[in-house]
């Protein structure tokens, strides 16, 4: 049987592989950027990426670089993106250093900027020729960033948040379509006939017997996603959750720049937990769910839709709305 890839490697795995070779954990990072461009997936560029990070906790972190064919290329996921995604979805409070086979782009220093103590996060760049761990001001010298907008002691990316959300009833998006013959039984083809007033009224089995009320803990999921979403400039947290063929729950949260522009979609984050997981293919998520704020300045659920609707047309999407709760 296959080994699936691994994006973490724990600390005293890490230590171990330096010792082996007789160096540091930093100078252990280049080594694993080739090795992990072959897990990045580019069927539009066919440029592969990676980024090769070092945690506080010792652990180290990789992200490679995600496009999905058809879709604007805004939509992909930069390999620098996936590796704070990374980090956030194993709770890694501190990036110290990463390795990098191309050189950020502009996008991606600044959507390092939302990280605490940016300036002094170490960046090798592999394809150079005399490879040198610098520091991100030396890239982005003039930056602007969190420092800029929020106020002192405002909770930074990778720091701990809540946003205090809860749902609301009854605000569910979605028709609760059901279908024939979808893949092992899985409903995929829009049938009138067959909706129903609210997913947990569901009682029929999907995918190797996960059954479709699935949709409740999806909610769940997702609005913790949300409460864990670093938005702190639009005030518009989401968070999706998706559901594998096997039941397995993958979870993304939305994660702003204060640049606006190269913010993550609530979507794209949860296929880096897709994809780090171990995922195969897209077509394997059969069931997603967004749970965003009611009355937000940044809607989620249209692009949302086009993204899931592309990768994998036959997966079942709802949107929920949820609010904030008394300080």
């Amino acid at each position: 049987m296959d080994q699936k890839p691994r994006f973490v490697i724990s600390a005293s795995e890490a230590e171990s592989m330096a010792q082996s070779i007789g160096t540091t954990l930093p100078n252990l990072l280049p080594s694993l950027v080739k090795p992990s461009q072959s897990l990045a997936r580019p069927p539009i560029s066919n440029f592969s990426v990676s980024a090769v990070g070092l945690g506080v906790s010792g652990r180290i972190f990789i992200g490679v670089n995600l496009e999905f064919p058809g879709l604007p290329l805004h939509h992909t996921v930069h390999a620098e993106q996936f590796l704070l995604t990374n980090l956030s979805l194993n709770a890694e409070p501190l990036l110290l250093s990463f390795a990098v086979s191309a050189a950020p782009c502009g996008h991606c220093r600044q959507f390092l900027q939302e990280l605490p103590s940016a300036p002094d996060i170490k960046i090798l760049i592999t394809s150079h020729d005399t490879p040198l761990f610098t520091p991100l001001s030396h890239f982005l010298p003039h930056h602007f960033g969190p420092h800029d907008l929020l106020p002192k002691g405002a909770p930074l990316l990778l720091e701990p948040r809540h946003n205090n959300l809860s749902l609301l009833p009854h605000t569910h998006h979605q028709n609760f379509e059901f279908l024939h013959k979808g893949v092992n039984g899985y409903a995929t083809n829009p049938d009138p006939k067959l909706k129903v007033e609210s997913f947990e009224d569901a009682t029929s089995i999907g995918i190797n017997g996960y059954a479709r009320n699935s949709n409740a803990e999806l909610k769940l999921e997702a609005l913790e996603a949300a409460n864990k979403s670093h938005a702190p400039y639009s005030g518009s947290p989401s968070g999706v959750a998706l559901l594998d063929c096997e039941g397995n729950i993958y979870k993304g949260s939305y994660l702003e720049s204060a640049a606006y522009n190269p913010s993550l979609g609530p979507v794209q984050a949860a296929l880096v937990a897709f994809v780090a997981g171990g995922g195969g293919g897209y077509d394997q998520i059969v069931e997603a769910v967004l749970v965003e704020k009611d009355g937000a300045v940044v809607k989620q659920e249209q692009t949302a839709r086009l993204l899931l609707n592309s990768i994998s047309p036959k997966c079942h999407f709802t949107a929920f709305l949820c609010s904030s709760g008394p300080d």
